[in-house]
């Protein structure tokens, strides 16, 4: 197509009519990135002597599904609020507007731009030049991508230049898998993203041991539409298409034994589609006798390792953390990220850049989820707070995108087995309190479990239900989420909880052993028998931006962090537990406790953990 002719094409767009919704800003979150740009105030102003290029235009040539793009691009008019805005599907023009109204004009632009970046970051000298050059890293997302120049800014954006499509050589490979303990502790779930739906490919996991035969376990597949999202912006400049999400079951494994597997597609014609190969170890027999090891956090968040998107300043929180994962791996069994996953809060996209950014960790070990307010919580729609964290997905994404051994996703509580832990998680984005269907579950959760097999017994929720000093707790005057302990802390009580843990407040504290705000054990750092109470722990530091202490002490608050972090978990044996806290940017310890004890020290009463009256008594 000549320029000429392109720039009549778009020329006959009508001026943009969708107006974005912009996401309510949370305590300590600022907007999603992508929600800054103003959409609704887009104009078109192709010019003729502004021009952007791409290259390589055929991407993945090699199997790889991420790779970097490069951007040659001129303006004459060039100033330093030009931005590069990058689509996919590459034809972002009215033509493809889904008509919600016959009677208004389809707009400019129907979606949001996946990420974008400022047309000076890698080139000082573009304002003066008109031309610049910028890299891109593009993850294989279902389809093509171009790029667009911006001037005018983001608040009142005017389109001036459009470049080549460029594409992966298959956009619909089966890409980014997603390892989740099933509801047996010798199964594994395997969850991954396509293009394929079930018309077109049967879906399939090849898996066997490692120097073993190979056998195969199908897939079943999920998707949804524009109409599953609860409103703005999922549902409009947000909504991007999200392919098909398949999971397998993989059933009957040895304990600890090594599997590897391939994600397959078996084509109408009889061809096949296959990912790379991968591998993991198989979950330890529930009281198994085994190191065990696991990391907790919350609140990670995605980042770019561009440099485009960014958002609060997560350079690099959320990429820091994931790499020290990744550098750890061999020393990591089990990961809980404890809600608050990507904050893609409605724009659908930023999933798939996430699922891409822990592709090496959640496709070598179980990387269980827990819900927050920035996945489910959206007005009228049955979450425990009426606010728009969500930006409309109402939890549809995370249910989706991620396998939980829950009876019900759209109830985000469950239970799992991991040799000798025992983790209870808890849904704070719905009713948790006495009386309810998650008090119930949470009840059965730590009373049915056998603690001479597994007696390390770990509380994790989003939202802060024990305790934490974050400044808005303590104006608050209740330092823990509103009616969060009140009902809960008899139970962790009763049934003897070790460890609570939480995200939602993006900094790392630790508690002392606690009951009824008093501490119930005096040491700090080694503790020997008896806890006679629950220690609780923020590990909000994934990635999203810090939160602030209160300036007021409190006696229970043994350790506090303004930084980027995760825990870590190490059962040696029945008798011995290792907590650590690790800093994002190194990777090294910076608080940490042990506890050792016997099963007697489990059994024996403390103050309500015990029927008040006995044959002895």
């Amino acid at each position: 197509m000549g320029r000429g002719t392109r720039i009549a094409g778009w020329v006959s767009f009508a001026v943009l009519a969708l107006v974005a919704s912009l996401v309510e800003r949370a305590r300590s979150h600022g907007d999603q990135p992508l929600a800054r740009i103003a959409v609704h105030e887009t104009v078109f102003a192709l010019d003729g002597r502004a021009s952007v290029k791409a290259s390589p235009s055929v991407l993945g040539a090699r199997g790889q599904n991420t790779e970097w793009v490069s951007l040659e691009y001129s303006f004459p008019n060039a100033s330093s609020d030009d931005w590069i805005g990058v689509f996919s599907p590459a034809n972002f023009s009215a033509s493809t507007c889904t008509p919600e109204n016959p009677l208004v004009l389809p707009p400019v632009l129907c979606s949001a731009p996946i990420k974008y970046q400022y047309a000076n970051y890698s080139s000082p000298a573009y304002i003066s030049t008109g031309k610049g050059s910028l890299k891109l890293q593009l993850i294989n997302q279902r389809s093509d991508f171009s790029f667009a120049l911006f001037s005018g800014g983001i608040l009142n954006p005017k389109l001036v230049a459009v470049s080549n499509t460029v594409a992966f050589a298959n956009p619909k490979a089966p890409v980014y898998p997603r390892l989740a303990q099933g509801k047996e502790w010798n199964e594994m779930t395997v969850t991954w993203t396509s293009g394929y739906g079930i018309a077109e490919a049967e879906p399939f996991v090849e898996w066997g041991p490692q120097g073993g035969g190979k056998m195969r376990s199908p897939a079943g597949t999920l998707t949804f539409d524009r109409s599953s999202m609860c409103g703005a912006p999922a549902r409009t400049v947000g909504w991007r298409d999200p392919g098909y999400i398949h999971t397998s079951f993989l059933k009957e494994l040895w304990p600890n034994s090594v599997y590897y597997y391939q994600l397959g597609h078996k084509l109408l014609n009889g061809s096949y589609i296959w990912s790379q190969q991968y591998r993991f170890r198989a979950s330890p027999y529930p009281g198994q006798n085994s190191l065990q090891r696991v990391v907790i956090f919350g609140d990670m968040g995605k980042d770019e390792a561009d440099g485009s998107n960014e958002y609060n300043n997560f350079q690099r929180g959320s990429l820091n953390t994931t790499y020290q994962l990744v550098k750890d791996l061999k020393n990591i069994d089990i990961v809980f990220h404890i809600g608050d996953i990507c904050y893609a809060n409605g724009y659908i996209s930023q999933w798939d850049q996430f699922t891409a950014q822990v592709e090496p960790v959640s496709s070598s070990v179980p990387y269980m989820i827990a819900s927050g307010n920035h996945e489910r919580d959206w007005p009228g729609t049955g979450s425990f707070y009426g606010n728009t964290d969500s930006g409309g997905e109402c939890g549809v994404l995370a249910e989706t995108m991620f396998y939980v051994p829950t009876e019900n996703r759209a109830k985000f509580w469950y239970s799992t087995d991991y040799g000798m832990f025992r983790f209870c998680i808890a849904d704070t984005e719905h009713d948790w309190r006495e009386g309810t269907e998650q008090y119930k579950f949470i009840e059965h959760c730590l009373a049915s479990v056998d603690r001479q097999k597994q007696p390390w017994l770990i509380f994790l929720a989003h939202r802060v239900l024990g305790y934490s000093s974050a400044d808005f707790y303590a104006v608050e005057g209740s330092f823990e989420e509103p009616m969060g302990r009140e009902s809960l802390q008899k139970l962790w009580q009763k049934y003897k909880v070790d460890i609570a843990i939480y995200g939602h407040v993006h900094n790392y504290e630790r508690t002392c052993p606690i009951y009824q705000n008093i501490c119930t054990n005096e040491e700090k750092n080694y503790y020997k028998g008896i806890l006679n109470g629950t220690i609780h722990v923020v590990a909000g530091g994934g990635g999203a931006s810090l939160a602030e202490f209160t300036t007021l002490q409190t006696k229970w608050s043994l350790f506090k962090d303004y930084d980027y972090g995760f825990v870590k978990l190490t059962a040696f044996d029945h008798s011995n537990l290792l907590f650590e806290y690790k800093k994002s940017s190194d990777g090294k310890v910076y608080d940490s406790f042990r506890i050792s004890r016997d099963y007697r020290d489990i059994l024996a009463c403390t103050v309500d953990s015990c029927p008040s009256m006995t044959l002895a008594s």
